[in-house]
């Protein structure tokens, strides 16, 4: 089994399918990635040899950005935002959408299911 960046590749799908299962590789950088080390993307993981499988991992470790670092990166942007005070720090401090959303009638992701509203006794 091919492990790529800490994370283990499905053997059945195909060579750039299964480099999406990484955090910060989607199908365009997959194919940029296979390009680069000249493997054929239609070959499932499984056949990949233990070669070519340490070619993408040379690749993806001096080019991208993958996993925890990434992962680090975007909740340091997150949170420096946050600590500026700005409008969509403040945003994500409340658990709100902060790309212009309407929240009166959707948003349920991030703001939770629906609270139930109380009731006066007469």
């Amino acid at each position: 089994m091919a492990r790529i960046a800490g994370v283990d590749l499905p053997k059945d799908k195909h060579a750039w399918i299964a480099l999406t299962y990484i955090y910060g590789i989607g199908p365009s950088r997959s194919r940029q990635i296979l390009d680069k080390t000249g493997i054929d993307p239609t070959l499932t993981a499984g056949s990949l040899t233990e070669e070519q499988v340490n070619d993408i991992r040379k690749t993806i470790d001096a080019e991208y950005k993958v996993e925890g670092e990434l992962r680090t990166d975007v909740s340091m942007n997150i949170k420096r935002l946050m600590d500026l005070g700005c409008y969509r720090g403040l945003r994500h401090r409340k658990g709100l959408p902060c790309h212009g959303q309407r929240t009166s009638t959707n948003a349920r992701t991030r703001k939770g299911p629906k609270r139930a509203a109380v009731k006066k006794k007469k």
